[in-house]
């Protein structure tokens, strides 16, 4: 199992704290990093936010070894030719260690703040669906397309130069619906990424994905399975329950959300759940950003156990 880090870049995120967390990341043997790309949260107050592609160019260029990409890119603010475009270049500059992930938004106030239509969600999801359409186009063909859609045209449209990675880097999906968001993922994906989802649930929308996967003339091993989940780690159960306290919720009722909780053997028994569920990689949430000690008390409680 694979453990990788993912941070909130609208908490907080500005470049010394995202320099300190992607070289502690590096060396303390995570197999990736990745990040939200939003401008800003939910609720107020508005914190610094980095913004993602520019602090992913910076990544490509000053990492070595992990793997990383953004979970994920809205297309209700971010155009997919243009995604494209960066999405092969940042891979590119890495040596094909990125992963472009994409999802419909959902955000409400960030829309509403800087002026973007987020749109209801049948026409957000039709509007996501041409989007892959798009992005696979751009990404895959060595000859210009042309795509005729309600929200996105294409004419005659080529992405120059090729990506150096045959087909560019792997397109992951993110999200549990079975209605829309599998469908898509079972067409388009590389990689699908669970969020915030229990193992039981988990080991279903797997399931589900593998029969989408055939009737789309698709074998289940061509989708890598991921999840990202919230994570309450403690060096000790007293540390687990200080962290605890201001939800206002047991450890089990957090682990019922769909978060990993506890001390380091108690991360490394819900990791295995959600393997035994299909995962093959699983992105921690770590809140926190300053807090590098405890990140670093993570990896040697859990890696040397998965």
């Amino acid at each position: 199992m694979e453990v990788a880090i993912m941070i909130e870049g609208q908490n907080g995120l500005n470049w010394p704290r995202w320099q300190r967390i992607a070289r502690a990341v590096e060396d303390l043997g995570f197999v990736g990093l990745y990040r939200s790309d939003h401008y800003t949260n939910a609720n107020p107050p508005d914190k610094d936010s980095l913004e993602l592609w520019v602090s992913l160019t910076w990544l490509a260029g000053h990492t070595q070894r992990i793997e990383f990409g953004q979970l994920v890119s809205p297309l209700s603010f971010r155009h997919p030719t243009m995604l494209a475009r960066m999405g092969a270049a940042v891979d590119d500059l890495s040596n094909g260690r990125f992963t472009l992930g994409v999802g419909a938004g959902w955000q409400e106030r960030e829309h509403t703040n800087y002026g973007w239509d987020l749109l209801d969600v049948p026409a957000r999801f039709d509007r996501f669906a041409e989007g892959l359409e798009v992005i696979s186009r751009l990404l895959h063909s060595d000859a210009p397309s042309a795509f005729a859609g309600d929200y996105y045209r294409l004419h005659d449209a080529i992405l120059l130069p090729r990506p150096q990675r045959p087909g560019g880097p792997p397109l992951l999906i993110g999200g549990n619906g079975p209605r829309r968001t599998l469908p898509l993922a079972a067409r388009f994906a590389h990689e699908w990424n669970g969020v915030f989802i229990v193992p039981e649930t988990y080991a279903e929308r797997n399931a589900l994905l593998d029969q989408l996967l055939v009737e789309n003339g698709r074998a289940p091993g061509d989708v890598r399975r991921s999840l990202m989940v919230g994570c309450i780690f403690g060096r000790d159960e007293a540390e687990v329950a200080r962290k605890l306290a201001p939800r206002k919720r047991s450890a089990d009722e957090m682990r019922a959300l769909g978060l990993a909780v506890g001390t380091g053997s108690a991360i490394v028994a819900q990791i295995g759940q959600w393997q035994a569920a299909g995962a093959q990689r699983i992105m921690l949430q770590w809140l926190d950003l300053d807090d590098l000690d405890g990140l670093e008390a993570l990896a040697q409680a859990v890696l040397p156990q998965v």
